[in-house]
């Protein structure tokens, strides 16, 4: 081989070798790893159930999250990553859970309604017939030596008929009451008839015969012991008790 030849080979073998190693190069740069990927975002979920309760009722919270490290529900605290719990809310609460991890964080809320608990009925003691007959029947007066009844007294012979019609199963007395001027005998007479006179009036009202009994007392049980008009008047009545 020439010199010249020598040469130009030497030359070619050396563009050889460097064309190589840059080619080696190349390859070697286009084969690098990716970049890892971003780290997952968390997930989260929370419910109650009953989500409606009563006050003093309890209801449960259940909870699940991923790709979160650090999970807190308000008011609870810190949770694990899933699981539930039994709470009892005084007042109706939103209950928010904060699930935080390196993908970002993530939130979830339940809301639990609480009814205020029902009031118990309070009884009210019902009247006995008794107290009944003492609110509803009231005692008729008379004019002095009459036994009719008068006429602004009528009203009320009306009502006390009227509440012995509806209250069937009770029994009175009419008491005849008279102021003492006048003899006993004579009072007692007078008595007597105004007794009887308000037992017509209420059986024309419909109160039943087996209802009513009369007693004349004439001057004997006197209401009211001074001798004026206002205390004759108070002395002279039928007075209606309640029979045991």
């Amino acid at each position: 081989m020439t010199r010249d030849n020598l040469k130009l080979f030497s030359m070619t073998a050396t563009l050889s070798l460097i064309f190589m190693l840059a080619g080696c190069h190349k390859t070697t740069s286009m084969a690098a790893p990716p970049p890892p990927p971003p780290p997952a975002a968390p997930t989260a979920t929370l419910a109650a159930s009953p989500d409606v309760v009563q006050q003093g009722q309890s209801t449960t919270l259940t909870w699940q999250t991923t790709n979160a490290n650090d999970i807190t529900i308000e008011g609870l605290g810190t949770v694990p990553a899933s699981g539930s719990r039994s709470i009892s809310p005084g007042t109706s609460t939103t209950y928010t859970l904060m699930a935080k991890g390196p993908g970002g964080t993530q939130d979830a809320s339940a809301r639990v309604t609480v009814n205020p608990a029902p009031v118990a009925a309070i009884e009210t003691p019902q009247p006995s017939e008794a107290d009944l007959f003492a609110q509803k029947v009231k005692d008729v007066f008379f004019d002095f030596d009459k036994a009719n009844i008068r006429p602004d007294e009528v009203p009320i012979t009306d009502k006390d008929a009227a509440f012995l019609e509806q209250h069937s199963d009770i029994k009175i007395k009419i008491e005849g009451h008279c102021d003492d001027r006048g003899s006993e005998e004579y009072n007692l007479a007078l008595g007597d008839m105004r007794a009887n006179d308000l037992e017509k009036a209420m059986e024309q009202q419909g109160v039943s015969n087996s209802q009513l009994t009369t007693v004349s007392y004439g001057k004997e049980k006197p209401f009211c012991m001074t001798d004026d008009d206002q205390c004759w008047q108070s002395n002279r009545r039928d007075h209606l008790v309640l029979e045991r």
